[in-house]
């Protein structure tokens, strides 16, 4: 079945520009996966995707989870409630164009609708201009969680383009 798509791609140009979200309780962390570990990635991938339909990469194999997960350019952060998984984000940092992506970004359903998603958002900001970037990008869209493109603009970020996308679901 195809469907249309509509998807906007957003930036931040500066830290400055970052509206944080609420900080939830000191039992929330978040913490970078070092060393790598592609299950995680793997698991918040399937797991956040599946109601949004994040296909991509359902069919990788073993070695190209180990291969992206490995990347000097690729970070992975987990968001946790004392020792549960909350949510994770992805970034991917682009040297040559300076600037870092928001590749995946997400929260558990279970975890969904407390207002974590502002907070983990800042988060995200915050840790992509860590890699000293003059740009962060995220695109989304409309299969995404319905407040994603709300958080994204409250946090200070921009639309810059928009398009429709045909898909075959």
């Amino acid at each position: 079945m195809i469907q249309e798509i509509k998807r906007n791609y957003l930036e931040i140009n500066s830290l400055q520009d970052l509206r944080e979200g609420n900080k939830p309780s000191e039992d929330y962390y978040l913490s970078l996966i070092d060393p790598i570990n592609f299950q995680l990635n793997k698991f918040f991938y399937k797991n956040i995707g599946k109601k949004h339909k994040w296909v991509d990469r359902l069919d990788w194999s073993e070695e190209k989870w180990i291969k992206y997960v490995s990347s000097e350019n690729v970070q992975t952060y987990v968001f946790k409630y004392k020792n549960d998984l909350v949510g994770f984000f992805e970034l991917i940092i682009h040297p040559e164009k300076n600037e870092t992506e928001i590749a995946y970004f997400g929260i558990l359903e279970e975890y969904q609708s407390k207002k974590l998603g502002s907070y983990l958002l800042t988060e995200a900001i915050k840790k992509s201009f860590e890699n000293k970037v003059n740009r962060v990008w995220v695109h989304t869209c409309s299969l995404d969680h319905k407040n994603a493109l709300s958080n994204y603009i409250s946090r200070g970020m921009k639309i810059f383009k928009k398009e429709i996308v045909k898909i075959n679901l």
